[in-house]
């Protein structure tokens, strides 16, 4: 009965959590907007009406969610478009350049776009290098992923050149400890960032397939 029940777990557990974090991110887009299109689509006698188990006001609010998914998502689509054009772009500019002059919203707002252009738009290698690094002390290793070169002030104190590593913490990778190494302290190992966050967030449970220890025949 145990072994049934486990093995039922491990099928339904990764199911539910994916549920809940797409249920959690479809109400976050669709809240702001939720009550107009929802009061728009109530005078529709089409929709206005059970359907299955669904009650009228749950399938309204369904098909508000939709609707708003499709439209945010052709917003998205029309500005990426439009950023494109000499004129939108001057304003957008101009915009930036306004919201870095803000005190306290700037701090924001440059940090979040600094982020946002090292992941999506440069070209360098941060965090697609997985490491090895002695953690939290000398004989002990953690996974760490390689960010970039540290600030210059950093490694002019020590007179070496250092490297910033996130060593993210398990079962929850969206935080860690950002560290400070030198470059001969990094052990550098043929595994993809994707197949290192899983065997964090598994706490060392998943080990990917290609590094699993053969098994003596």
């Amino acid at each position: 009965m145990k072994k049934y029940f486990i093995t039922g777990l491990i099928f339904l557990l990764p199911l539910a959590v994916t549920i809940a974090i797409i249920a959690f991110i479809v109400n976050f887009l669709t809240q702001p907007f939720i009550g107009l299109v929802s009061s728009l689509l109530s005078h529709l006698d089409l929709l206005n009406r059970s359907y299955l188990f669904l009650t009228p006001e749950q399938f309204i609010k369904y098909c508000s969610q939709i609707l708003i998914l499709i439209l945010l998502f052709l917003v998205t689509m029309f500005l990426g478009m439009v950023t494109q054009w000499f004129f939108i772009n001057s304003l957008l500019s101009l915009g930036d350049k306004i919201l870095h002059r803000i005190p306290i919203v700037n701090t924001v707002y440059k940090t979040v776009q600094d982020i946002i252009k090292t992941l999506f738009v440069s070209d360098k290698n941060s965090f697609k290098q997985v490491v090895m690094v002695p953690f939290p002390r000398d004989n002990m290793y953690a996974i760490g992923l390689v960010a970039r070169e540290s600030p210059t002030i950093c490694s002019q104190t020590v007179k070496q050149e250092l490297i910033s590593v996130l060593i993210p913490t398990t079962p929850n990778p969206t935080t860690g400890f950002l560290l400070m190494y030198k470059r001969e302290d990094l052990i550098y190992i043929d595994m993809r960032p994707d197949e290192a966050i899983k065997y964090i967030v598994s706490c060392g449970v998943i080990v990917p397939e290609s590094h699993l220890p053969k098994t003596a025949k």
